[in-house]
């Protein structure tokens, strides 16, 4: 395989037409028989591929000039919010909110230091995002579906079924809100590039969801839900395990067209 087609698998695995903006082809490569798949990359993790014997590495957060666009993908919250009932005009301005604040901070990175080195290296290099979080999604939501919710309990309980959260070493949390309230309607909000923070989840409590579902939420914005006391609850599930889930499946598809994949920090499914 070359790396055009390895995006081009993941791509169909998750259903999308084109590269989303969080992903890139960084460093093409022709010949590709073993990759280190990874969910961060920086020189080290090219080193180690080059010393493993790897043809490219594979990692997850965006990387170069993806990381520039990283923002763009964000309008997935407004699709998600839509689908809840959300008003157009509040979930538009929620998630810019959150892709001000997120192209400002992706402003001051220095986004050429892995790249570059990858092409001193002469390590082929690709990040795909996207792409694997909504395999996360489809995989979580599935669990979810099949499983009875009454208690915000229930979803933790559910969850932690799925291999990679079972194997982590964090637990699902509730760190806003009451695990032994009911649930009510709930919200999956992951694949959206990160978690819609603040503005989004309050834009769900607001609009008839009781329970919001993120992969993670940063102090900042849990201090702000606090401090504006909207009734809801707040679920947090666990960025590793639900970014190994993804990658665990982009890993088996590879090894199926033949590609050895040498795993890095990847939560184990056994």
């Amino acid at each position: 395989m070359n790396t055009e087609e390895i995006m081009d698998l993941a791509l169909k695995l998750a259903d999308m037409k084109s590269i989303p903006a969080d992903s890139a082809i960084h460093v093409p490569s022709k010949e590709i028989s073993k990759v280190l798949l990874c969910i961060d990359a920086d020189p080290a993790e090219l080193i180690l591929a080059k010393n493993l014997g790897c043809d490219a590495v594979i990692t997850h957060h965006p990387i170069g000039k993806a990381s520039l666009n990283f923002h763009l993908v964000f309008d997935r919250h407004v699709d998600y919010m839509l689908e809840h009932g959300i008003p157009r005009q509040i979930a538009e301005e929620a998630v810019r909110k959150l892709k001000e604040r997120v192209a400002l901070r992706s402003h001051t990175t220095i986004y050429t230091h892995t790249v570059a080195a990858a092409e001193k290296l002469g390590m082929p290099l690709v990040n795909i995002h996207l792409p694997c979080d909504e395999l996360m999604r489809r995989t979580i939501l599935a669990q979810l579906r099949s499983s009875r919710i009454e208690n915000v309990s229930d979803i933790k309980s559910s969850v932690e079924q799925i291999p990679e959260f079972r194997n982590s070493a964090t637990e699902v949390q509730v760190p806003y809100g009451d695990p032994s309230s009911k649930a009510g309607k709930y919200a999956l909000v992951v694949a959206a590039g990160t978690n819609g923070g603040y503005p989004v989840a309050k834009a769900y409590f607001e609009h008839g969801i009781s329970t919001v579902i993120y992969l993670h939420v940063n102090g900042e914005d849990l201090a702000k839900l606090k401090e504006d006391k909207v009734s809801g609850n707040l679920v947090i599930l666990g960025h590793l395990a639900g970014d190994s889930i993804g990658l665990n499946q982009l890993a088996d598809a590879l090894e199926k067209e033949g590609i050895e994949v040498v795993k890095l920090g990847i939560l184990d499914r056994n």
